[in-house]
Order: structure tokens, then sequence, then C-alpha cells
């Protein structure tokens, strides 16, 4: 027996002896969220790399890596004037400190990403928004971004696509923001006069000087179920006219009843249905005079 009694001469060591006693149990961070429109919570998993909610089929807002890996072919992308300088042309605080963390954290340029990419095999000139980079606000960069996409798609004779997602104008700019959507529209029409293919596909959220301009200009305008399309915001209105709002009001769907957009496709359909409209544009001979 005196083997089992034996005391032992060594020191068991805790590894972990520096960090807090846990007390509770621990749950990973960003494992679950709760959809905006049916209420309930999801397991992340759930919703798959198209982020819809299985549910009811709201579309959480993605970035525009997700739109693109999504959307195109694999390594089709050729990216377009992701160099352009930004300034700071109102001399606002500490704004050009802002854009260089949040291109770190987004890995994007500014708010918009343009190029040329295929869809199923169809070529196009492609923009995507994206509201992570400082809410997808419109300045000076993001308007000569798009200009010159339209540009570009001219003198390849390409149609264009394009995703919106934005919060409006970006009042780090001031007016020089606000010309941005005298200036794309004018390559919008150009374009036009070409006789080229323009598609618009509003994302949640498309607001602002963006509404007001190029991402009601399209020649077929899509967007994504419940995506929030308006220009000024709804307190705003109702303050103005005085008027409680329909529930649905700058919804998608409301906009699709009322003429302002021509089709609501759910994000795990988009893809086909650019690519049934590409090449419905082929055969019309769309570019051709």
């Amino acid at each position: 027996m005196g083997l089992f009694n034996k005391k032992k001469n060594y020191i068991r060591i805790n590894p972990n002896r520096d960090s807090a006693p846990t007390t509770k149990p621990t749950v990973p961070d960003d494992m679950w969220a709760k959809c905006p429109n049916c209420k309930r919570t999801l397991y992340k998993k759930e919703m798959g790399a198209e982020k819809v909610c299985p549910h009811c089929g709201y579309s959480f807002r993605i970035s525009a890596w997700e739109r693109l890996a999504l959307t195109i072919d694999e390594k089709s992308l050729i990216d377009w004037n992701n160099d352009l300088p930004q300034k700071n042309p109102i001399d606002f605080p500490d704004y050009l400190t802002k854009i260089e963390k949040t291109r770190e954290t987004t890995g994007l340029d500014e708010a918009v990403l343009t190029g040329k990419a295929t869809i199923n095999g169809e070529t196009v000139a492609i923009g995507v928004m994206d509201a992570n980079f400082i809410m997808g606000s419109m300045g000076t960069v993001v308007g000569e971004k798009i200009t010159r996409l339209f540009e570009q798609a001219v003198s390849e004779k390409l149609p264009v696509v394009l995703f919106t997602a934005s919060g409006g104008a970006r009042m780090q700019e001031g007016i020089f923001s606000l010309m941005q959507m005298a200036k794309i529209s004018a390559a919008v029409k150009r374009h036009s006069n070409a006789g080229l293919l323009y598609i618009t596909v509003l994302t949640d959220p498309t607001t602002g000087g963006v509404t007001a301009s190029f991402a009601m200009e399209g020649d077929i305008i899509l967007a994504e179920p419940q995506t929030l399309v308006g220009f000024a915001g709804r307190r705003v209105i109702e303050q103005t006219i005085r008027q409680q709002l329909p529930d649905d009001f700058q919804k998608a769907e409301f906009l699709l009843q009322h003429g302002f957009i021509d089709q609501i496709v759910p994000r795990l359909e988009l893809r086909e249905r650019l690519t049934q409209l590409l090449a419905l544009h082929q055969q019309k001979g769309w570019g051709e005079k």
C-alpha cells in the first residue's frame, strides 16, 4: 500500500496560471444574428455564403468582395481605377486619417469597386458599392470611379451592371460630393447614347444622392427584397408633410408597386437573372448602330 501513498516530489504547473479564472460559459463572437425583417435569431451558418435569412428571405448586407464572389465568374475581375488620389477638398478634420483606417479594415480603396468581369461568360463593366466604407457615401473619388466605369464601358462597348449601396453624399466633402450626381449622370447619358445596356441592382440601403442620380437611371432596375430605397429620411418626410407614412414606405416592394423599379429578385437568383438579361442584350445587338 505504501506504493499508492508515496508522496509526489514534483510540482504540477498550470499552463493558464496567468489567466483570470473562467466562471461563466463563453460563446464565440459573431455566431448569431437577428433578422431585421422577421426578428428571428439566426445561427449564421444557416444563412450560407449568400447571407439570406432561411425563414423570410431577407438579404443581409454584404461586402463588395462577397458580392463579387456571388456574382461574377471566378478570377474574371480586372480591377479599374483603384489608385485614384484621395483629397480633402474642404479640410474636414481627420478625414484622410479616417479614409486610411477604412481602407485597412475593408480592403477597398474607396466605397465602390469597379472593373471588367464575366457573369456566366457574359463580359460586363461592373461596379459594386460597399456600405462598410463610410456607409457607401459618395465622394469625389467614388464619383470619378463610376464616371470612368461608364466611359471605359463606352470605349469597349460593354453593358454596365452596378450594385448600389449608399447612405448618400459624403458630408466630409461638402458641395464637391453633390457635384458627382451630375457628373455621373452625364456619363450614364453618353453610355445610353452609344446604345449600351445599363442594369442597376439596388441593395440595402440605397439612399440620398445615389438614389437621386445613377441608381434610378438604369435601363433595367432590379432590387433585392426588403431593400431600403429613398432620398430623404422617413422622419424628415413625415415632419414635412405632417402625415404618417405606410410601414413599407421606401421598401423595394413599395417601389415596385408604384412603378419605380422593374423587378425584385432574391439574392440566390440574381446571378441567373443577370445572365438572362445580358444574353438578351447580346441577341438584340445593343451597342450596334
